[in-house]
């Protein structure tokens, strides 16, 4: 029976967590932007769905670092900002840049998903199974962003890139510290 190590295992817990509150303040950034300065009804409702996915899955997390006593990523609170105010820019760049972020940040939380499940022991089941949930519900908000109009051509191909890099190092540091 394959046992998950100790420090891997707090490691997907803190990023995890910390990755999940990051999702929804973008979603909250967006809906900042949407609320005020920019009127789309319709990618209101298609953010303010997919941000009840992420409530559900930072609930499954934080009860996690509770559960366990595992300290969240020091820099959460940096994270919050970067997470609203990449929302709110992305938002405020119209509805193509505003799916783009989605997407482009799900594309990189999939295979981060992917690498952690194949990490996790049989020791630690239900949190596979969890992981592997949230893995489809992202893969699926990852869809839904592309039917909506993100793309990652011409100057949005620069975006995506910048995103998917940010996202990648606030993995590698959120599971350290």
């Amino acid at each position: 029976m394959k046992k998950t190590n100790k420090k891997t295992l707090e490691e997907i817990i803190r990023v995890d967590h910390a990755g999940e509150r990051g999702a929804i303040k973008i979603y909250e950034g967006q809906l900042l932007a949407l609320n005020t300065i920019k009127q789309d009804k319709n990618l209101k409702k298609t953010i303010e769905d997919m941000r009840e996915h992420e409530k559900e899955h930072l609930q499954f997390f934080e009860s996690e670092i509770q559960k366990r006593n595992i300290k969240p990523t020091y820099l959460l609170p940096l994270w919050d900002l970067m997470g609203v105010a990449l929302g709110f820019g992305t938002a405020m760049l119209g509805k193509k840049a505003t799916m783009l972020c989605t997407a482009s940040v799900e594309e990189v939380i999939e295979e981060h998903y992917k690498n952690q499940i194949e990490k996790i022991g049989n020791d630690e089941e239900n949190l596979r199974k969890k992981i592997e949930k949230f893995r489809n519900d992202e893969s699926n908000h990852k869809n839904i962003a592309y039917e909506a109009g993100a793309t990652n051509k011409g100057f949005y191909s620069i975006m995506d890139k910048v995103i998917k890099t940010g996202s990648r190092i606030a993995i590698s540091i959120s599971e350290k510290i």
